[in-house]
Formats: structure tokens, sequence, C-alpha cells
């Protein structure tokens, strides 16, 4: 059988086993940096520590005799060679052990006669023996490394005193990142550290002003809230209470949505909270409020910003509008748009009812005996607005009306993120917390839950007030 010839063996890669090249630098199959790997060195004989086999200790350098073989009359051992025990040395060949502080003796190194045998060599001290190297964790099999042992411990470095600085700066303005607690937020929102978004403010928004709370949730399938409300407490000029709730629904359909709403729930709430406390009767209050949050969104088209954004296909900044006055003996409410208040008394033995109509092409419907309720708001056309506030609506036609409730109960402001899911004033009765006269921010929070459980599919907004409003210093529980 014919063979290939054998190739000369190569050097292989120590971490793979492959075979080299002699001018290779990395390894083909794997990549191992060759430069990295000292020369293996030559091999060397083979160093006998400790004992040697058969109880002798070889001098450095020497091979131990095998165990039972007697030397033959005359013959000395080979040099460095130790017989086994109990077998005597000739006296030539007896070690000659130097001593103290003299000097080996070196042979000749003149010419040597022909013919005479050659002389034997002196014999050479090994190399020292080196500590045993310690592996390093990246070698490959077989391979070990002759490196330094690593200290057990590092010193620190000295903390930089600006991180120091920076990260207390960060601490006192608040923007403190909510992943890695400890990065500065940016204002497009992501941590400057890891690089973590930020929940945005108005994503789930809560607050409470005395006896009034209301409670704004971006919904779960809207990328933001585009709500938003104003509320407050205030004292008229007979020393009885007012409280104050406006809510505000940016139409999504029109360009920066979120901030009209924004802008009108400032504005309308201000302008209230300044009104009542000199002596403005709640209608009239309300309804310079509606016109004051009116101008608000307008001057919204005027703005950069807005020019920026806008589109042959969009519309100026819009939003609806409802809000109520709860003063101790008044009911008053205000609304452009779809928006609504509901009345649910505290005794639920007596009927409750919604307080507002919509504005809208279901409403419009029905006003003119063209459907009933339940064919209209089923139209897809529904929730098509026919008032808002904006620079481009038809025209501003606030709705302001008053109302005396003879027994307590309390009143519900809302977008429709929440009257889809209880349209009926009975429905929304029974979403209502009996407490929620006494306990209005547990009382928003469960009906937006409410509006969350049955799909969340609008951004959810709810103010919840009692009536009638009660002393000043009594609070929700």
């Amino acid at each position: 059988m014919s063979q290939m010839p054998r190739q000369a063996a190569l050097p292989t890669c120590p971490s793979c086993a492959e075979p080299l090249e002699a001018a290779d630098r990395f390894c083909g199959a794997c990549g191992y940096d060759l430069s990295a790997v000292p020369p293996r060195p030559d091999d060397l004989p083979t160093l006998t520590m400790n004992r040697a086999p058969g109880g002798g200790v070889p001098p450095q350098g020497g091979q131990p005799m095998p165990p039972g073989v007697p030397l033959p009359p005359g013959v000395a051992p080979p040099p460095g060679a130790v017989p086994p025990p109990g077998v005597p040395l000739p006296p030539s060949a007896a070690p000659q052990v130097p001593a103290a502080g003299s000097v080996p003796p070196v042979p000749p190194t003149g010419p040597v006669p022909p013919g005479s045998p050659a002389p034997p060599a002196a014999p050479v001290p090994p190399p020292p023996v080196a500590p045993p190297p310690v592996a390093s964790a990246d070698g490959a099999a077989g391979v070990r490394f002759d490196r330094p042992a690593e200290p057990e411990e590092y010193p620190l470095q000295a903390p930089d005193p600006r991180l120091a600085a920076e990260a207390a700066a960060v601490v006192e303005t608040g923007k403190v990142c909510v992943a890695c607690r400890a990065g500065r937020v940016d204002d497009d929102g992501y941590c400057e550290n890891c690089g973590h978004a930020q929940p945005r403010e108005r994503d789930h928004m809560e607050r409470e002003s005395g006896p009034v709370a209301a409670v704004s949730d971006r919904g779960l399938r809207h990328h933001r809230n585009e709500d938003a409300f104003g509320i407050g407490h205030t004292t008229l000029p007979d020393g009885s209470p007012a409280l104050v709730a406006i809510v505000c629904d940016g139409v999504s359909s029109a360009t920066r949505p979120d901030d009209a709403s924004l802008a009108a729930s400032r504005a309308a709430s201000e302008s209230l909270l300044t009104a009542l406390p000199q002596g403005v009767h709640p209608q009239q209050a309300m309804h310079d409020a509606i016109i004051a949050a009116s101008h608000a969104v307008n001057a919204l088209a005027e703005e950069p910003a807005t020019a920026l954004e806008q589109a042959p296909h969009q519309n100026a900044p819009a939003c609806t509008l409802v809000g109520a006055v709860v003063t101790a003996g008044l009911l008053v409410v205000g609304w452009v748009g779809d928006s609504r208040v509901y009345w649910v008394p505290a005794d639920r033995g007596s009927p409750p009812a919604r307080l507002t109509e919509d504005d809208s092409w279901a409403a419009q419907m029905v006003a003119a005996g063209l459907m009933n309720e339940a064919e209209a708001y089923a139209d897809e056309r529904a929730h098509a607005i026919t008032g808002w506030l904006g620079a481009d609506a038809y025209e501003l036609d606030p709705h302001t009306a008053a109302f005396k409730p003879d027994r307590p109960g309390a009143v519900v402001v809302c977008t429709d993120g929440l009257w889809n899911y209880a349209e009926a004033a009975e429905e929304m009765a029974e979403a209502v917390p009996l407490d929620a006269a006494v306990r209005p921010l547990h009382g928003a929070r469960v009906l937006v839950g409410h509006a969350l459980d049955g799909g969340g599919h609008d951004n959810v907004t709810v103010a919840v007030l009692p009536f009638p409003a009660p002393a000043q210093g009594a609070g929700s529980a």
C-alpha cells in the first residue's frame, strides 16, 4: 500500500492544537495571539526531586543505579551514579567531598595525545530550579505562563470630587434615574448614565386639594396622556367654602393635544380660584373661566412649536373642557365638548343624574329625534365632537348650568375615557364607592381602575368633589 510522504512536524497552536506555519502570528483556526506565548524551550532531562527510587539520594543531575545489580570488581560506577543500598563502592570510586572553602580541580585544557582516551568532561551544574510558575487563566491546556502571583487586594482609586459634586447636584434637583438611581435625566427623558427611558410625569397623576381630589392615567392603549386637570379650594366673601375642579381632554387629531389640555386646565382653574373670592357668582365665574381657557389654547397656535409640527392634514391645538364648582348649597357645571359631570347621591336609593350634554354627533342625532341614544352611540361617528376649544373652532359656545341638590352626595367630573365604561348615570353610580364623598382620592382611584379593568382604550381622568362643600379643615379622611 502506498503511503503519503510524511510531513515534518509543525508547531501547534497552544489554544486549539492546530498546526501552525513558521511565519504565523495568529492561529488560523481560533485566532489565538501567538505573540503572547513565549517560545517553547527545548526538553531538558528529567530532574529527580526529593528522594530517588530505591532510597538513594543522587547528586543533582545524577541517575540512581538499579537496585540489586552489583558492580564488577574494579569497575567504578558512572560519574554521578548512586549505588543501591548494601553495594560498597571501590576506594577509587568514593565521592570526593571538597573541603570547605576549597575550589574543585579544573581538568587540564592542553592538547590530548593521539590515541589517548578523552578525559572525562567536568560536571556541569544543572540550571537553578525556578519556583513553580503561576498558571494563567487565559492559557491553553498544558501551557503555563511564568507570571507573578496577583495580590489579593488592589488599592482603590480616590473618588473624583467632580463626580461627587455632580451626583450631589442630581440629588438636589430631584431628576434622578428610576433605573440606576444615580444618573441625571436629560431633557429628552433618558438617563445620561444608563440610557434608561424615564416614565413621563403625566402618565399617571394624583392630587388632593382639601376635600377635592383627581386622578389621571394614560390608559392601556395610548402612548401618552393627553388629559389634564386642575383642582383647588377657596373661600367665598361670606366665609363659606368653595371647591373647584376642571378636567380637559386633548383632541388627538389636532396638533399638541397634551399641551392644549394642560394650558386650558391651568387657565380655567386659576380664573375660578381668582374670581370666586372676589364675589363673582359661581356660574358667571365658570363662564369666564371657559373663555380664559379658550384664549390659552388659541395662543398655542401662534407658538413656533406648533408651526414646526403643523401639517396640511392637522388642526391647531384643541381640547374639550368640563368643570364643576361646589359651594355649601350650590353646584355649578360648565363644559365645551364631550367630557361629563355626574351627580351621585350618598343615599343610593335616590336616582343619580348626568348634568351635562355632549357636544357630539350622537347627541345631535338624539336631540333631533333621528336616533335613540343606544343607536346613536353605537354608530362609529358617535364621538365626533361638534364643540371644542381651539383656534379653528367654529364658534365658542360655553355651556353652564346651576343645580341645588337637596341631599349630600358626590360630584364626578370625568373624560370619556371613564364614561365609555359607565355611560348611563346608573352605571356610574354603581362604579362610585359608597364613601366617595368622604374619601375623594380613593373614589377617583377606584373609578380610574374601573376604566382600566374595562380595557383602558383611552386616557382616563376623574375628579371627585363632595356636596355640600365641607367647612374649612374638614378634608378627606
